[in-house]
């Protein structure tokens, strides 16, 4: 039975765990590259298993081309296990550092009554700057980054998008389809 893909392009998350060897990070990042696909948002971070990354890795596209760019990353030597998470049946947070040049008491007691309202942080205070921490999904912050502007943003920080599926899935659930793609990769 033939499979009929969705051609409409919307943002994919990649959760991939590798192996914790110098060099992984670029050679994933270096396969969307050559083949031509733009990564949104990339990171990487220790897991709950020794010697053992995960890359979360956002890129607009459509089921095909998110298909195609999984079974290649799957093929990579040091690449574990490779899992696409749908934005609507994954958590997907990120996080900002927004530095504003506040020097005025009223100011600053309005933007601290809107890092309230967000739920995010003041981080560090002086006379003449704010910088406030925000975790949450990319509209949230990005709603907040936007009405910081009025104040004088002197400088942002984001982390990229981290993601994992909602519920009881996990990466490992997909071991059978893993096995085939790592056979023969150990043999050399």
């Amino acid at each position: 039975m033939r499979r009929v893909f969705n051609s409409e392009k919307k943002i994919y998350t990649l959760a991939i765990l590798v192996e914790d060897v110098p060099g992984i990070l670029s050679q994933v990042a270096r396969l969307f590259s050559r083949k031509g696909y733009n990564i949104e948002s990339i990171v990487s971070g220790e897991t709950d298993r020794p010697g053992i990354t995960r890359i979360s890795i956002e890129v607009i596209a459509d089921e095909l081309m998110i298909d195609q760019i999984a079974a290649q990353c799957r093929k990579l030597i040091g690449v574990k296990y490779v899992k696409i998470l749908d934005e609507d049946t994954s958590i997907r947070r990120e996080i900002a550092f927004i530095k504003l040049g506040v020097t005025d008491k009223a100011s600053r007691d309005e933007v601290i009554q809107l890092v309230n309202i967000f739920k995010a942080k003041v981080i560090d205070v002086d006379l003449e700057a704010i910088t406030i921490w925000v975790f949450g999904d990319k509209e949230k912050n990005e709603a907040l980054i936007k009405l910081l502007g009025e104040f004088g943003i002197l400088e942002i920080a984001k982390t990229g998008t981290i993601a994992i599926e909602r519920g009881r899935s996990t990466i490992y659930d997909d071991n059978k389809l893993q096995e085939e793609f790592n056979y023969g990769k150990n043999v050399l």
